[in-house]
């Protein structure tokens, strides 16, 4: 069997990892080893917490309505139930908007559901 000689293909490999590791400090953007790993981890990072980053957001979400539904005397659980009883379709980013742009909708948003 022939020698294959991996030139070209290896040096466009290492070539498109390298390009990935820009903005990396030190040897990890300048050494093909050392930046693969990082490259390597910074990937499964960046994956892993794409999913974090939308329970984040909606913890976030639920804690500034809940905040905002108690100044008005109600518990987000109780806000939330009313909102399905009178089948609102309005998502938790939206509310979470509402009650920090413009408090005096949410309170009025509120008395009208609850009532």
């Amino acid at each position: 069997m022939t020698r294959v000689k991996r030139g070209s293909v290896a040096r466009k490999r290492r070539k498109n990892i390298m390009k990935l590791t820009s903005g990396f400090q030190g040897a990890h953007s300048t050494i093909f080893r050392t930046g693969n790993q990082q490259v390597i981890k910074a990937l499964a990072s960046s994956h892993r917490d794409r999913s974090k980053r939308k329970r984040d957001f909606r913890r976030l979400w639920i804690t500034r309505i809940n905040a905002a539904a108690r100044n008005n005397g109600v518990s987000y659980t109780r806000f939330i139930q009313h909102l399905y009883k009178n089948q609102v379709s309005s998502n938790r980013k939206i509310l979470a908007q509402i009650a920090i742009l413009d408090i005096n909708s949410f309170s009025t948003i509120l008395k009208k559901i609850i009532e």
